[in-house]
């Protein structure tokens, strides 16, 4: 066997490593979070060699990628362990070196691993199944106090799925729309009266899924979401009208059938909304606020929020310029990201990075949507919303590079540009 027939072997032998690696990522992000790091690992190093065997580095000149770098290189300049820049030391420049994985597994899923139309379809059911696990999990545990692992409600009413923890919801959320959206385009294909009572079914039972869990920022980014899709999909309008109708039914019961969900969907939510200046969420953003108004041009370097936010200089309360015993709750305030992507990019890297970012954002959702309304494929379609609803300014977020969130959200975002970019519909 010839020199050449050696590397295309090895070649392909390595692709079909990293393409295992993609379809078992969503569920390594579920419950296995040091082997979805190990899949990540993989597939970027099985991508960044095939490119320097071949020389084939046009994908790092196209799109998206240049400003990615672009914002990666500051936040990392900004997270210098030197004086003016990162205060987090070498553990913070680390972390931010290592936020370039999460580029180039999009980039690797884009251009290479989901380039076929085959390995397209088998990661939808993959965001299918996981979809379809975390609300079966949900439902179990609502019913029977405990989810299948033996794990009862969160102390304060939320459901936790198939988690210890309440994050069931979150990750729903996001896997909500490219998995239900295609399996409703299908049941509407042939609009028969069956068909569309079971559309309608089956996104009532998603909905109830979300609302039952009791978390609310979930809750109002899925509302959101099912909003957006129907604005593309006209055949899904009066179907999404009627589950939202349903849906704020069983709001309304959940006093009697949910107590907990209830209390924490609008008793809590309700009194936090009043109060918002004061609430854990309303001192974060202030305290976030005077980080940026200190350090405005490289912000505190990758995590700087949490290293930051036990020092007295930024105990400032939204009255602290007219009132300077607003201390903004003190360290008592205090947490280890500022519960708002936007806020994170800014207190990382100052207002540049801030730009940087929401122009690589923007610059994501631009390519998902790019004839998205000429022809509303509904995977698209659900891609599109779910980097929206990741992505969207005005929400209370976990850490944006968390492997549990925002590697599946980063995981979504090159699935969907895989399927903008080759143009076939991935579903037969």
């Amino acid at each position: 066997m010839s020199g050449c027939q050696h590397l295309r072997r090895g070649l392909a032998i390595a692709d079909r490593a990293a393409l295992i690696a993609a379809l078992l990522m969503p569920v390594f992000m579920l419950h296995a979070f040091v082997l979805a790091e190990v899949a990540i690992a993989l597939i970027c190093v099985v991508f960044l060699t095939r490119s320097a065997i071949l020389h084939e580095w046009q994908w790092a000149r196209q799109g998206w990628f240049p400003l990615a770098m672009a914002w990666w290189l500051w936040l990392v300049f900004c997270s210098l362990p030197a004086p003016g820049l990162g205060q987090g030391g070498v553990h913070s420049l680390l972390e931010a070196l290592a936020v370039v994985r999460y580029l180039v597994l999009m980039a690797a899923l884009e251009h290479r691993v989901l380039r076929d139309p085959g390995p397209r379809r088998w990661m939808a059911g993959v965001v299918t199944a996981c979809a379809a696990y975390i609300a079966l999990q949900t439902l179990i545990q609502f019913g029977f106090g405990a989810n299948l692992f033996g794990a009862p409600r969160w102390g304060d009413g939320e459901l936790t799925g198939p988690f210890t923890k309440p994050r069931a919801a979150a990750p729903l959320s996001r896997l909500f729309f490219p998995a239900l959206l295609p399996a409703l385009g299908a049941l509407l294909q042939t609009p028969t009266l069956r068909r569309r009572l079971a559309a309608g079914a089956l996104t009532a039972l998603a909905l109830a899924v979300v609302i039952l869990i009791g978390q609310r920022m979930p809750l109002l980014l899925t509302i959101f979401g099912m909003l957006v899709s129907a604005l593309f999909l006209r055949q899904l309008r009066a179907i999404t009208l009627a589950a939202l109708l349903l849906g704020g039914a069983l709001l309304a019961a959940s006093p009697i059938v949910a107590p907990p969900t209830f209390y924490r969907l609008v008793t809590k939510f309700s009194t936090q909304m009043e109060n918002f200046p004061n609430s854990p969420y309303g001192l974060l953003a202030a305290r976030a606020v005077a980080m940026v108004e200190q350090h405005p041009w490289t912000g505190r370097g990758y995590d700087g929020f949490r290293t930051g936010c036990a020092d007295p200089r930024y105990f400032r309360g939204w009255t602290w310029a007219t009132n300077p015993a607003d201390n903004g709750g003190g360290v008592a305030g205090c947490n280890i990201h500022p519960h708002n992507h936007y806020l994170q990019a800014a207190t990382d890297s100052g207002l540049p990075g801030l730009v940087l970012f929401a122009a690589l954002v923007l610059s994501w959702l631009v390519t998902l949507a790019r004839g998205l309304w000429r022809d509303p494929q509904p995977l698209r379609v659900g891609l599109f919303v779910a980097a929206l609803v990741q992505q969207w300014p005005l929400a209370s977020t976990s850490n944006a590079f968390a492997i549990e969130l925002g590697g599946l959200a980063f995981v979504l975002l090159g699935f969907g540009l895989a399927v903008a970019r080759h143009g076939m519909r991935p579903a037969a």
